[in-house]
């Protein structure tokens, strides 16, 4: 009976953590529940008790992704910022969180594009889809304000200009997860960054 009455020896927001790096790393698809309950160290009734299913905690630590590392692109909407320095920021921002120690390399973001083709799981990465059209439209409301402001040609055109820089972004997390430096992260922003001009 002494065993029933014991306080959970367990940190959920530790867990939760700890499961959003293994999402992270392997997608929603090739991460299993023994790999979870493995990695988080509990059983499949406290895992059920603590997250109700697989999905749930899914949708739980992309919230957490979302709140924490994926601010970096938040710059895109704040207009205070002139337009090209705003994608300066997010895409900088973004490259030096991909490869900083302490979790899987890449943005989770993009590549939970690899878990959302199966059509089972459109709905479970819904919000890393909608996390991706929120960047897209932030290039694209940058890129349309540059041209507002006269810092780009009036010819531009602003779908290229903004799919440009938002597959850039994508592509990041391919070379973070081939082992790029955060050097040649950088300096492949600062060639990308000669697309704007006037």
């Amino acid at each position: 009976m002494a065993q029933m009455g014991r306080p959970r020896q367990f940190d959920r927001n530790t867990a939760l953590t700890k499961a959003m790096h293994l999402f992270w790393q392997n997608g929603f698809d090739a991460t299993s529940l023994s790999q979870l309950k493995a990695e988080l160290g509990i059983s499949a009734p406290s895992f059920y008790a603590a997250f109700g299913s697989k999905e749930a905690l899914f949708q739980e630590t992309v919230a957490l992704y979302l709140k924490s590392h994926g601010t970096v692109m938040e710059c895109l909407w704040d207009t205070q910022l002139p337009p090209r320095a705003a994608i300066e920021l997010a895409l900088r921002g973004s490259a030096c969180m991909q490869v900083e120690p302490g979790h899987p390399t890449g943005c989770m973001v993009a590549l939970g594009v690899t878990s959302a083709g199966a059509l089972e799981n459109v709905a479970i990465t819904a919000a890393l889809t909608a996390a991706r059209a929120r960047n897209r439209a932030g290039f694209l409301a940058c890129v349309e304000r540059g041209v507002a402001l006269q810092e780009l040609d009036p010819a531009t055109d602003v779908t290229a200009l903004a799919g440009a820089f938002e597959s850039f972004l994508l592509g990041l997390s391919t070379l973070a997860r081939d082992g790029a430096t955060k050097e040649a992260m950088d300096s492949a922003v600062t060639q990308v960054l000669r697309l704007w001009h006037h």
